[in-house]
């Protein structure tokens, strides 16, 4: 069993920046790669981010990259998701998850096995 629990959402302007933590307990963190998601409404779940244990191997989608930066710090079982020059666009309900499979990048959802709750991101124009 894994407990993801996302913080640093808020309200932010156009521009901005925020830095999304997930916070994991139970199941050894570097046993496991761990993704960001989003999800706005009225729209699919997406792929953000994703980072293997080790965090040597990592990927992004198109449309923020260049502008976030996933990151990990296993003796803290924390993972981290830098977000800059925030755009409305980037507005939605963000989640973390981890994948048992510790050297894979997931880009769909599917292959992850926990979820956080989520933490949500509004930017404003």
């Amino acid at each position: 069993q894994v407990q993801l629990v996302e913080s640093g959402g808020g309200l932010v302007q156009a521009g901005g920046s925020l830095r999304l933590s997930c916070a994991a307990s139970g199941r050894i963190f570097s046993s496991y790669s761990m993704g960001w998601f989003r999800q706005a409404p009225g729209k699919e779940r997406e792929f953000v981010a994703a980072i293997s244990w080790s965090g040597v191997n990592i990927y992004y989608a198109d449309s923020v990259k260049g502008r976030f930066t996933i990151s990990r710090d296993n003796a803290k079982n924390t993972g981290y998701l830098q977000m800059n020059s925030l755009k409305p666009e980037d507005t939605a309900v963000y989640y973390c998850a981890a994948d048992f499979r510790p050297s894979r990048i997931a880009t769909t959802d599917t292959p992850y096995d926990y979820w956080g709750q989520g933490t949500q991101v509004t930017v404003s124009s």
